[in-house]
């Protein structure tokens, strides 16, 4: 890098990171990370159109604050999973492409069936969220990551039709927290974005296979009624020492 482009560069950051702070000053106060592991830069003056629940648009330089539910789904193992092949046909990259076109699709269809939003397509999954105002707002996610493992049979049931390949394992994670939202990125490139420990934990609790795994929260924040049909067991899992993760079973 020259050393034009590092002068900028730095100005950049720092401007950036002044707006940063701004933004903190006006929303900090409300609530407390535990271990939030983020960074961001935060600009000013735009107006985003989002995918957020309860958040059509945002505008720069308003940041809000808000209780979310994380539901992250993860493709397991996928590395591994192209090493099993059934055919020469199709080629790795044309495979991985029909994979998560599928796993994106239906993903879409579950999470929005539950008045959710899909906010952010990762490589080996997406990250989806819900507003949770009430302690009956839990049902719609588990709703939604119940229709998720659902609907992955019917995907691997296409994509072995289709192109013979085998089956995809996914992992779910739910998680539950109060979260900043606000824009991010720089002046031509502005994205909407959620940053809270709620994504962080639920991407750290996605690693069952075809399983849902809850954070703490989540087990908290869920309503108590008597008589209810679910009871929450803790897992084992890798990471297992850094967030705990709880699984859903009914009681007998």
């Amino acid at each position: 890098m020259i050393e034009a482009d590092k002068i900028t560069l730095r100005n950049k950051i720092n401007t950036t990171l002044d707006d940063a702070e701004k933004i903190w000053n006006q929303v900090g106060h409300e609530f407390v990370f535990e271990r939030l592991k983020q960074k961001t830069v935060m600009m000013s003056e735009a107006k985003v159109e989002t995918q957020i629940p309860g958040y059509p648009f945002l505008e720069d330089g308003k940041p809000k604050v808000d209780n979310f539910i994380a539901l992250v789904l993860d493709i397991r193992n996928s590395t591994q999973h192209l090493l099993v092949a059934r055919s020469q046909k199709p080629s790795q990259l044309e495979r991985v492409f029909y994979e998560t076109t599928a796993i994106y699709a239906m993903g879409a269809f579950c999470i929005n069936k539950n008045k959710g939003g899909i906010t952010e397509y990762l490589g080996d999954g997406f990250l989806a969220l819900f507003q949770a105002n009430s302690g009956k707002d839990v049902y719609q996610a588990h709703n939604a990551a119940k229709l998720c493992m659902d609907g992955r049979e019917i995907v691997n049931e296409i994509l072995a039709s289709r192109y013979n390949l085998p089956e995809l394992a996914i992992g779910i994670g739910l998680a539950y927290s109060k979260a900043i939202v606000t824009i991010v990125g720089t002046d031509n490139n502005l994205h909407p974005k959620v940053i809270g420990e709620c994504v962080y934990r639920a991407s750290k609790v996605s690693k069952g296979y075809n399983e849902i795994f809850f954070d703490e929260k989540i087990k908290l924040f869920w309503p108590s009624e008597k008589g209810g049909v679910l009871k929450f067991k803790e897992v084992a899992y890798k990471n297992s020492n850094e967030v705990k993760a709880f699984k859903a079973e009914r009681n007998q």
